[in-house]
Formats: C-alpha cells, sequence, structure tokens
C-alpha cells in the first residue's frame, strides 16, 4: 500500500470525514497539523495550488481534498491508487 499523508487542521470537520473514510478502509496514513507549522502550510499551499484543508497525498500524488478522496472511493478509484 502506498504511503498517505493528509495535512489537516485539527477542527476541521472536512478533515474529520476524510480520516474517518481512510480509517473504515484499514489505510495506515500519517496526519500533519498545518497549524502547528504555518511555513509548511504555505509550502504545501504554493506546491498544489490549494488553499484548503484537507490536502490529501497518495504517494507523490496529490488528490486533493475531502470530496475528492470520496469521490475516488465512489468511482472506485481509490483502492486502485491506494496500491
Amino acid at each position: 500500500m502506498k504511503k498517505v499523508v493528509m495535512y489537516i487542521k485539527t477542527y476541521c470537520p472536512y478533515c474529520k470525514k476524510a480520516a474517518e473514510l481512510l480509517t473504515n478502509k484499514g489505510v495506515d496514513f500519517t496526519k500533519i497539523d498545518v497549524m502547528e507549522n504555518e511555513q509548511l502550510f504555505e509550502e504545501i499551499k504554493q506546491k498544489t495550488g490549494s488553499r484548503t484543508v484537507p490536502q490529501i497525498f497518495i504517494g507523490d500524488e496529490f488528490i486533493g481534498g475531502c470530496d475528492d478522496l470520496h469521490a475516488l472511493d465512489a468511482s472506485k478509484e481509490l483502492d486502485a491508487k491506494l496500491g
């Protein structure tokens, strides 16, 4: 299974919803709270062009946020991306 990293803010309901989906699928993932490192969040925003959280990466691929994750799951593409 590919490494999954999710950049979050702890109070974000979309972050919690995305984490719940990954947990329910049995995916081991890393959560990084961008509130603890504003510089890191600025770098991630520059890299992805997205200014919101969550920002989810599977391997080196930026897949988007919560809605994007759920859309991948609904289309059955998520499992293939996870490996």
